[in-house]
């Protein structure tokens, strides 16, 4: 018998896997590999809602969870997967930058959000108004993460690569049983997959399609990462990932032309230089209608519980929605109102 039971093996599941062993406990993963927006996500964290100027809800509390889980991350695997890069803002007019200096005087915002106008120039970059800088930002390689955890769990016989087939799964007094294995608890991380869930399907878990490019632009001397109507993200050797689209009403994981073009008209927008597209990526990310993650135990089993909706900013919300579920299940700490699944509940 485990302790835990991990279905997913996206950022929701490893965020978890590493909560429990960290705290030593004794986990077994199974994915079948079908979701893949964790592994094709931009990966940036911003503690700043740049459309609304706006804080992300609990930002320094999950800012520093994060950047604690991933040295720690970074240490075990012995890897780099965490890097620190600014986000600039590119204005485009004086009331732009009066309304970032505005937001820059608010109590909530002044750490996140610098002062100085950023006026150096980006060679293909026109942008007379200058730049605001965010800080305490940056990206985590999601891709390779997710293979060297994946490795990681492989090597230490803690991973079942199958399906998961949900009439298989028994409940039992003090836990789950499923074919052949017994669990404590079982935790449901599934990412988009989570619709076809029975016991969790009921969840207003929307999924929204983003499509992304991998582009090569020589000419584009970038250095950080760029941020208007999409972002820029430098990732060495003349290349730099470029997205995301946004689209409500197609759920599968495949490109489109649609996709396509809608980005290379928002790169244009912003860049005057050549490029060439190397990869067109595409996953339905887990939205949730009310931008809130989705974690908490099923109304009809203490063993039973989900992580999920962590939508476009799981790299910053995995860890701290990982320890929050964690800490509810092993020590009954409850769960904030505004993440916990019970806000569902018909009165």
């Amino acid at each position: 018998m485990v302790d835990y039971l991990i279905i997913g093996s996206g950022l929701a599941g490893i965020s978890f896997s590493e909560m429990a062993l960290l705290n030593h406990k004794s986990i077994l993963v199974m994915d079948n590999n079908s979701q893949n927006s964790s592994k094709i996500a931009g990966g940036l964290y911003n503690p700043v809602i740049l459309k609304r100027f706006s804080e992300v809800g609990h930002a320094k509390e999950h800012l520093l969870i994060m950047n604690e889980f991933f040295a720690n991350l970074e240490r075990k695997l012995d890897c780099k997967v965490d890097y620190k890069l600014p986000i600039l803002r590119k204005f485009f007019s004086i009331e732009e930058q009066n309304n970032w200096f505005s937001a820059s005087d608010k109590l909530n915002l002044a750490p996140f959000l610098s002062t100085n106008l950023i006026s150096r120039k980006y060679s293909a970059i026109d942008s007379p108004f200058g730049y605001g800088e965010v800080l305490q930002t940056g990206y985590v390689d999601t891709a390779f993460l997710l293979r060297k955890y994946k490795d990681y769990l492989i090597t230490n016989k803690l991973f079942v690569e199958e399906s998961f087939d949900y009439a298989l799964l028994q409940e039992e007094i003090n836990g789950i049983r499923y074919k052949d294995f017994q669990a404590r608890h079982i935790i449901f991380a599934e990412g988009f997959g989570m619709h076809a869930n029975p016991y969790f399907n009921n969840l207003p878990l929307d999924g929204t399609k983003g499509e992304l490019f991998v582009i090569k632009a020589p000419a584009l001397d970038l250095d950080v990462i760029m941020n208007t109507s999409v972002f820029i993200l430098p990732l060495g050797n003349d290349l730099f990932k470029v997205g995301a689209t946004y689209n409500w009403k197609d759920k599968t994981d495949i490109p489109t032309e649609e996709g396509k073009a809608e980005l290379i008209e928002k790169i244009k927008e912003i860049i005057k230089c050549d490029f060439e597209i190397i990869d067109h990526l595409a996953g339905v990310r887990p939205t949730v209608k009310d931008r809130k993650p989705l974690v908490g135990t099923y109304s009809n089993n203490n063993s039973i519980h989900i992580l999920n909706g962590l939508g476009t900013r799981g790299v910053m919300l995995g860890p701290a929605m990982a320890k929050a579920l964690f800490e509810n299940i092993e020590y009954q700490k409850p769960l904030d109102r505004t993440i916990d699944i019970r806000r569902f509940n018909k009165k």
